[in-house]
């Protein structure tokens, strides 16, 4: 089967590549020509890549000839979406009218499997959990704003689609760029954590999956993957040697997280392996060796880190 893969290069597409290997299909690569992307194709040995924007219909539609399932990854997250949110609608919706066109405009339309959020649901802290398929969507910033319009695009498109959405799915390099948005989750929010080889497995079973098409799924780490913040942040600080940081540098304000009912996702894509301790784990092995140096330095990184927290430093002004 020929799969192209938008946004191959990502913490997503990653383990999905990693997924694939040696499930004999033929893979494409879709993604913007940077270094790193470059760089990261090299490192996997990747043969077939179409670089490209998904901005630019000609290239997306270039991308899509030949295969028989997309599987359409690229987006601009928050904060970036945050950030320039022009930008990011362009990517993120007009990228994906650009795959729905390419696919619809096939001799032969591939399938075509989407990544969405959990984030969709909105704040919902004051629900009883799980979340289900029933809640309704509520649009709270620009990404879920994107999203939205893009799982309504993909339900008018009359193609054969699925939809995936995610819960918290966490780079195992995340220390190498702690991302601020952390300090906007309240301590106290449940959230859901899904291993990204997980996700990744998801993925590569809904590839091969004829039971998934006209549906969507939550797909998170199940009842032994279901957190609340405190826990999601102090263990891997704890397990690296920087320690928790003070609960004032962390919001209030309910974000869009939340626990989800993986029941039917987990008994059609089989996926659900690792456990947050698990993460923990393979975090520290990606840290390796400069899990000797963080200790010393312990002092800087922290302060680093809490320069990123804007209630912090909005406390240090009322303070000053």
């Amino acid at each position: 089967m020929k799969v192209l893969i938008t946004g191959p290069f990502g913490n997503v597409g990653n383990s999905l590549l990693r997924e694939l290997s040696g499930r004999g299909h033929d893979v494409r690569c879709f993604d913007l020509p940077t270094a790193s992307n470059r760089k990261a194709a090299k490192r996997l040995g990747i043969a077939d890549v179409v670089w490209g924007d998904i901005r630019q219909p000609v290239d997306v539609a270039g991308a899509v000839a030949g295969c028989d399932i997309v599987v359409h990854l690229a987006a601009i997250i928050p904060p970036g979406s945050d950030h320039d949110p022009a930008t990011a609608e362009a990517d993120n919706v007009g990228g994906t009218t650009n795959v729905i066109n390419a696919v619809a405009a096939a001799p032969v339309p591939p399938k075509l499997i989407y990544a969405s959020s959990l984030a969709l649901f909105g704040p919902t802290q004051h629900q009883p959990p799980p979340r289900t398929l029933v809640d309704p969507i509520k649009v709270t910033d620009h990404y879920t704003r994107h999203k939205a319009a893009c799982e309504a695009l993909l339900h008018d498109s009359g193609l054969q689609v699925a939809i995936l959405r995610f819960g918290a799915v966490i780079p195992l390099a995340v220390l190498g760029a702690i991302d601020p948005l952390m300090f906007e989750v309240p301590l106290t929010d449940r959230i859901e954590f899904v291993h990204t080889w997980d996700v990744g497995l998801a993925l590569a079973n809904a590839i091969d999956s004829s039971e998934i098409w006209g549906r969507t799924f939550l797909i998170g780490g199940g009842p032994r993957c279901q957190l609340y913040q405190r826990e999601l942040i102090s263990k891997p600080l704890e397990a690296v040697g920087i320690g928790m940081l003070p609960d004032a540098a962390f919001g209030t304000t309910p974000y869009h997280t939340d626990w989800l009912d993986t029941t039917e996702s987990q008994a059609v894509l089989q996926y659900q392996r690792f456990t947050f301790d698990d993460y923990v784990r393979d975090m520290l092995a990606v840290v390796g060796w400069r899990r000797r140096a963080i200790r010393p330095l312990r002092p800087i990184i922290r302060r680093a880190l809490l320069r990123k927290s804007t209630y912090l430093r909005a406390a240090s002004r009322r303070a000053g």
